[in-house]
């Protein structure tokens, strides 16, 4: 089975689980606040990608309820559960790798974990299409794991439903948000309690330059 495929339909088959977890997870909760404070008040129209049951989007919401926001995701029954959780906002089925059908633009982009799912190469083009899609002056909030691309690979959950997952360097997003006009704004570090582990989750804060 593809890569991707296989996936995919994990994140549908475990939505719920994903939305138990994760829906009042307080963790990245600093990072979601300068996000929202380096906004202007103009900046209203937000386009969140892989927004799974919709966490993210209310977290966004309770603190500016002006926001408009539009979120995708490749799992319906994601779709499904965000659309619940916020009816404010507006959900759709849509594959990240689709962006370029887009026919509007956005003032921010939440991209909360979508690149450790996503190769180098779609990683790169997603961030081409951000360019794209977001205002000048625009904000975007993108979360990954450092690693070395060689050992991205399967990973099991609690289900033993398999997900691949991709690690991304720092260098190598640095790099291509800065070859396609954007410029840091600020760099979180989250230490992430995985088992007995800590896992570092890296989000970077970036504003496309004028």
């Amino acid at each position: 089975m593809d890569k991707y495929k296989e996936t995919f339909e994990t994140w549908n088959k475990i939505a719920n689980l994903y939305e138990d977890k994760f829906m009042n997870l307080s963790l990245y909760d600093e990072t979601y606040d300068f996000f929202c404070n380096i906004l202007k008040q103009e900046q209203v129209n937000l386009f969140e990608i892989g927004c799974g049951p919709g966490n993210i989007t209310k977290y966004l919401l309770s603190k500016n309820p002006n926001l408009r926001i539009t979120g995708i995701d490749i799992a319906p029954k994601m779709i499904e559960l965000a659309k619940a959780n916020n009816p404010s906002a507006n959900f759709e089925v849509m594959d990240t790798r689709e962006l370029t059908t887009l026919n509007q633009k956005f003032d921010a982009i939440m991209c909360g974990f979508c690149l450790p799912y996503l190769s180098e190469e779609d990683c790169s083009q997603l961030i081409i299409d951000f360019e794209k899609i977001l205002y000048s002056s625009g904000v975007l909030y993108l979360s990954f794991v450092q690693g070395k691309p060689s050992e991205s690979g399967f990973i099991s959950g609690s289900t033993g439903d398999r997900t691949y997952f991709y690690y991304h360097t720092l260098e190598d997003v640095s790099k291509q948000l800065f070859i396609n006009n954007f410029k840091v704004i600020e760099l979180f570090n989250i230490n992430y309690p995985k088992g007995e582990d800590i896992e570092i989750h890296t989000v970077i804060i970036a504003k496309k330059k004028e």
